[in-house]
């Protein structure tokens, strides 16, 4: 695991987004036991309730949920959620701000697909 603190953002928020990182590349698949609340404090040195406000945070979303007396569980379908919610959020936060900035800067559509696969075509 590991955890790089971001003070502009609550430690709770952090927790379920490593989770959610852990499902999304396979480290946690679906039906998995997710450690407990208990090892997330010791492992990040943090309050127990601040990694059960995270854990809990998933849980009403729907991608982990609690068996009684066994712990929490990613849930079926939880990846495909979360790639679904992630590429929405890279749409929004990347593609519309690129595309934004394009238009401020007198760059064409075409001119912009150009430079992305020259991009692509670096990597």
């Amino acid at each position: 695991m590991g955890l790089i603190i971001d003070d502009s953002r609550p430690i709770f928020v952090q927790i379920a987004e490593r989770i959610e990182d852990d499902i999304v590349e396979g480290r946690l698949p679906e039906e998995s036991q997710v450690p407990s609340t208990n090892q997330f404090a010791a492992f990040y040195q943090i309050n127990p309730a601040t990694a059960a406000k995270g854990v809990n945070l998933l849980v009403d979303q729907g991608i982990l949920y609690k068996k009684r007396g066994i712990g929490m569980f990613v849930a079926t379908g939880a990846r495909v959620e979360l790639l679904e919610k992630r590429k929405h959020q890279f749409y929004e936060q990347f593609v519309v701000t690129m595309i934004r900035e394009a238009e401020k800067l007198g760059i064409t559509k075409e001119q912009l697909t150009e430079m992305i696969r020259k991009g692509d075509a670096n990597s």
